[in-house]
């Protein structure tokens, strides 16, 4: 979720799909793990490096695309997709596993912190918060110090706020489910209406696209995932992360093994390996608890940790998507 990703269901990306070569093995390869991912660069770096290290090295491929492309895929090919293992958002692999019954079980001891499904182990948390520029913008304009997403929509704030579109990134969902459960769909829309147009010019395609321009000054404030803020601020720069009292949001990214009716032995294996072996790195880069035993740092923890009231599917999303396009009349 920190890159861009185009979220509407069905729309294929142009975009070439990036391989990843992984020892040399060439891609069709009989011997080899076929994993398709939607993770950023950082979470596919974790996910080799832990492979390798545990002896995997030239037994897998990894091909990277975007999250709409790769849930279009899901969709429409289920278990004919050439992929072994799928890294992806979890609610697309739900959705997917409820449309095409498409991955096979990979239940473990593992106990996740949301119950969890026999399918597809959750593998990294991306959570939302509120990020300001305390010197260069709020300081220097005398702006209020926003405690809530609401608090955006002050007219002082013309111009001087940034959040993704929820239309191409899943960071911006986080943002709409905030405010649809505080304020519900009605109010919810004007504080949505709102802070578009106190937006203007900075609603970014891109997740990371906000916290970009909190650091250039280019804005006072932004809506984004949190542990960007974090980042920046123990870079030394003056970025403070709040977390609105509409709620911190968490979407999570799993991981499964496509049903080939055949031996998903390895494909297993490497599926637990990166569900398990690979948690400490991706801690390091998502510091979000999935399972049960699970710390992480005091700063890295939400002071207003909420989540939906019901699963997260392809349905819903495409309905809030609906709700940001209404409020943007």
């Amino acid at each position: 979720m920190k890159k861009s990703t185009v979220m509407m269901l069905g729309t294929v990306s142009a975009a070439a799909i990036v391989l990843t070569a992984c020892g040399g093995v060439e891609a069709g390869s009989k011997d080899e793990v076929i994993i398709y991912s939607n993770a950023d660069d950082e979470a596919i770096e974790v996910m080799e490096s832990t492979l390798d290290e545990k002896g995997y090295k030239g037994k897998y491929l990894i091909q990277s695309f975007g999250t709409s492309e790769l849930g279009g895929k899901m969709m429409a090919e289920g278990t004919d997709i050439e992929a072994d293992i799928v890294t992806m958002a979890s609610y697309f692999i739900e959705s997917a596993q409820t449309s095409k019954s498409m991955f096979a079980d990979i239940s473990s001891d593992l106990k996740p912190l949301d119950g969890g499904v026999t399918y597809a182990l959750p593998i990294l948390g991306n959570v939302g918060s509120i990020f300001i520029n305390t010197d260069d913008v709020l300081q220097q304009k005398g702006l209020p110090v926003p405690k809530t997403i609401k608090a955006l929509t002050d007219p002082a704030f013309k111009d001087l706020v940034s959040f993704p579109n929820i239309m191409d990134s899943s960071t911006g969902w986080l943002l709409v489910q905030a405010i649809i459960k505080e304020y519900g769909e009605q109010e919810g829309q004007r504080v949505l209406a709102d802070l578009i147009n106190n937006a203007g010019p900075h609603i970014e395609s891109s997740g990371s696209g906000p916290i970009k321009k909190v650091k250039t000054g280019e804005v006072a404030a932004g809506f984004g995932l949190r542990i960007q803020a974090i980042d920046a601020k123990e870079e030394g720069l003056p970025i403070e992360y709040i977390d609105p009292t509409e709620g911190n949001f968490t979407l999570t990214e799993s991981v499964a093994v496509v049903d080939k009716e055949g031996d998903e032995t390895l494909a297993k294996e490497m599926a637990k390996v990166i569900a398990t072996e690979a948690r400490n790195g991706f801690l390091e880069q998502y510091p979000v608890a999935l399972y049960e035993g699970e710390q992480v740092q005091a700063e890295h923890v939400p002071e207003h940790l909420k989540k939906w009231d019901t699963t997260l599917t392809v349905d819903l999303l495409e309905k809030h998507q609906a709700f940001f396009k209404e409020a943007q009349k």
